[in-house]
């Protein structure tokens, strides 16, 4: 795993600043702590950090092709490369290392940019070809590795975090209202924006060209749910078994050492079941847990370290943790609101005491519809087939405006998001499930002048964009592609990447695998979500492998106890920062909202933890990134 940088003058012809390139680079070393490289030439400027993991001792960036007129900077890992370097090496290439990177760049002097259309694995590089005077940014399927871009007056600068572009001056540091009306909604800014107005993320599963001629981004990729196979059960189920075995099986290369992280949930307990099947040495797996029973899984994992004889580490998050709250904001770049984070940063660190690389079980939920509101989704959806559409938006619609919020009460008591999400259309109630702070309350959290500059934008846009591309009717099918395009990589992955390379891991993600995405896809919903079990035949292929009490127990996630924190540990903390007097959060944000919030969650009427954590993660990024601009 590695970091890289750089800058292309690509319509002023202006040399690059060596000492620029330099500082950009230096700002993600915790990517690649173990070498670096440039390369210059007149208006272009390459910039690498490399964390050292195949090819060790000759994998030295950037590389060359023969004649030297094409060089690359690569971040991430690919899989097949053995088998497309002996391709290459059959028709005539010559190599002088045995990495993946070098595979990429022949593969691009044959076949331009559609060399990423024979990677499978996950990446983010870019490859100059002085020939054409042209730069080719392209990031993986998936978005597994992250891509950030400045584009503007004919100059390019791009780096594997925002850290690096934010290195250049000519930068503006202006917040994208939009971005941030999405972050608070979200908890995360999905693609393509970032929180910075010109600053953009390339989007999964796309490349951009730039040359003096032109600037050109092509998506290569997309997952299609729209085929669905007819297959029988069990052709599918064995087919899923023979795909996750070889997703594992191909991400155990690696010439330093290698390990899991295991919540003792069912996706990473399967990862681990099949890395002890193909690995002749105990798998190394690392585990965290809460002080707080009911978000501690501590016990599951040791139950699966011990069933499959495992090296097993354990670490515990206390609320102190919360003092790396300002280490992570600097990670992020961004405003990120997945508390989670602050658990996967402690795994992260707990693995790499013992090993360079681990796998994870990311994606198991977003291809074989583990999500509990997948489940409630359905409910919806069958409920608004008997109840009239009228009825739905008039008087069901009255009924939840009405409707008190009662976080305190009893599960059957809790109606309101159910009657909103009736009321609306399945996408606009999906919407709602996933919104913190819903549409309708934003003009109580936003300053008028915010209000006005957002010109009536909603986030609901960006879901009803994706809703509209998925190529399939089924109702699950185009929740979990939604899923994929925005909370899965500007989430979940956003989350692990930052969390690892913050401690120089690298973490492999084998559940998403493109070819077992695709497969998943055309999987009949049915043998996803069947009756109250989410996963149905992700568990069906893994039965025989892992205890009952795995693969049936109810799904935890990574969640952190916020909702007691608040209330306790980081209280006073909080505080200072969200109603101080030194909040920056006043400048965008009603504090007296905010402080209605704040007295509501602590007189336990509502828990807000989600929503204060959301303000309070935005407003220790405007202290490290806007006010103290040091940061960078």
């Amino acid at each position: 795993m590695c970091g890289i940088s750089g800058v292309y003058n690509f319509g002023t012809g202006e040399p690059v600043d060596p000492g620029l390139l330099k500082r950009m680079t230096g700002t993600i070393r915790h990517r690649g702590p173990d070498d670096d490289g440039f390369f210059m030439d007149g208006s272009i400027g390459l910039g690498f950090r490399r964390l050292s993991i195949i090819d060790v001792a000759g994998g030295h960036q950037p590389i060359y092709n023969e004649d030297g007129s094409c060089a690359i900077i690569f971040n991430g890992e690919i899989y097949n490369y053995a088998g497309l370097r002996s391709g290459l090496l059959a028709r005539g290439h010559r190599f002088k290392t045995n990495s993946d990177t070098e595979t990429i760049l022949h593969l691009y002097e044959e076949q331009g940019a559609d060399c990423v259309q024979s990677l499978r694995g996950m990446f983010a590089f870019a490859i100059w070809d002085a020939k054409r005077r042209q730069l080719m940014l392209a990031r993986d399927r998936l978005g597994i590795k992250p891509l950030y871009y400045f584009l503007k007056d004919g100059r390019c600068v791009f780096g594997s975090e925002i850290k690096p572009i934010l290195c250049d001056a000519a930068v503006p540091r202006e917040i994208d209202l939009q971005a941030l009306s999405d972050y608070v909604s979200l908890g995360y800014i999905p693609s393509p924006k970032t929180i910075f107005q010109d600053i953009r993320k390339l989007p999964a599963g796309h490349y951009l060209v730039i040359n003096p001629e032109q600037v050109a981004q092509r998506e290569y990729w997309d997952v299609h749910f729209g085929e669905v196979s007819a297959d029988s059960p069990a052709v599918l189920t064995q087919r899923l078994t023979e795909l996750l075995q070889e997703s594992v099986s191909i991400r155990l290369m690696s010439e330093v050492p290698l390990g899991a992280f295991l919540s003792g949930g069912v996706d990473s307990s399967a990862v681990v079941a099949l890395m002890s099947d193909l690995l002749s040495e105990p798998v190394i797996t690392n585990s965290i847990g809460f002080p707080e029973s009911s978000y501690d899984e501590t016990c599951h994992a040791r139950a699966v370290a011990d069933r499959f004889h495992t090296n097993h580490h354990e670490y515990t998050v206390k609320p102190q943790a919360l003092e790396i709250l300002d280490t992570l904001s600097w990670h992020y770049d961004e405003p990120f609101a997945d508390s989670s984070a602050i658990p996967t940063y402690y795994v992260s660190k707990v693995a790499r005491e013992n090993v360079t690389v681990a796998l994870t079980g990311d994606g198991g939920d977003e291809n074989f519809a583990g999500y509990r509101r997948y489940r409630f989704d359905r409910l919806e959806n069958r409920m608004r087939r008997l109840i009239p559409t009228p009825v739905r938006r008039h008087v069901i619609g009255s009924i939840a405006k009405l409707y008190p919020k009662a976080d305190w009460a009893p599960q059957v008591f809790r109606g309101k998001t159910l009657l909103t999400n009736l009321s609306g259309s399945p996408e606009a109630g999906y919407f709602n499930t996933m919104s913190a702070f819903k549409e309708a309350e934003k003009g109580q959290l936003f300053k008028g002048e915010m209000l006005r500059e957002l010109h009536g934008y909603s986030t609901y846009s960006v879901f009803d964009d994706y809703f509209r591309r998925c190529d399939s009717v089924d109702p699950l099918s185009r929740v979990q592609y939604v899923d994929i395009k925005t909370y899965l990589v500007d989430d979940i992955l956003t989350k692990v990447d930052r969390a690892s390379m913050a401690v120089s891991l690298e973490a492999r993600a084998p559940l998403l695998d493109h070819k077992l995405t695709e497969f998943a896809a055309t999987i009949p919903s049915h043998l996803k979500l069947s009756g109250q079990s989410g996963k149905h035949i992700f568990k069906q292929a893994m039965g025989h492998r892992l205890p009952e009490e795995i693969l049936h127990r109810r799904k935890m996630g990574f969640a952190v106890p916020l909702d007691v924190w608040f209330r306790r540990d980081i209280k006073e903390f909080a505080h200072d920062l969200l109603l101080g007097g030194s909040s920056g959060l006043g400048q965008y944000i009603n504090l007296g909202y905010v402080r209605r919030l704040w007295n509501h969650h602590q007189s336990g009427v509502r828990d807000h933890s989600t929503r204060l954590w959301i303000l309070l993660m935005f407003e220790l990024w405007l202290r490290k990134f806007m006010i103290n601009r040091g940061a960078v």
